[in-house]
């Protein structure tokens, strides 16, 4: 953190077409105009494994991702991916090879993990094609809001 505000990177992942798949970058979206011009919002489409580059740069990491449903729709998850591993038990949802889990074992084994990185995990019902995200999921993303806003204000 070179002794002054540390850089924040926020990645919003999920697919803008597959009903609570998108709460990640609905997360993102809210999160606009409300953290510091120095920390950084990005919603990828596709793989996100080239996030792993960028990752070094950067002294917090926080992805938000949909999870199939394990527990009950807008249940939150909230992961220290320095302290723990994702368990296996929640599934992400990812229309694409290389999801969240994949890119932080990648990282792992490439020895790039960033010195903090912090996952949301959301669960979702609706991943249909077309669908909207459902009510209760977007008021988890509410909710996701307000605890990254407390985990950035914890590494100033």
């Amino acid at each position: 953190m070179n002794g002054g505000a540390p850089r924040v990177l926020v990645v919003g992942l999920g697919n803008p077409d597959r009903g609570d798949d998108a709460v990640g970058r609905l997360v993102a979206e809210k999160l606009n105009g409300l953290l510091p011009s120095h920390m950084t919002i990005v919603s990828p489409r596709g793989d996100i494994m080239h996030l792993i580059a960028e990752w070094s740069s950067f002294d917090v990491v926080i992805c938000v991702d949909a999870a199939l449903l394990l527990t009950a729709p807008g249940q939150i998850h909230r992961f220290d991916l320095v302290t723990e591993e994702l368990p296996y038990d929640v599934s992400y949802s990812s229309s694409h090879a290389f999801g969240l889990p994949e890119t932080i074992a990648l990282a792992r084994q490439l020895n790039q993990m960033p010195k903090n990185l912090i996952a949301y995990a959301i669960e979702g019902v609706s991943f249909a094609v077309g669908a909207g995200i459902t009510p209760v999921v977007a008021a988890a993303a509410g909710t996701v809001v307000t605890r990254i806003l407390a985990d950035v204000a914890t590494f100033r």
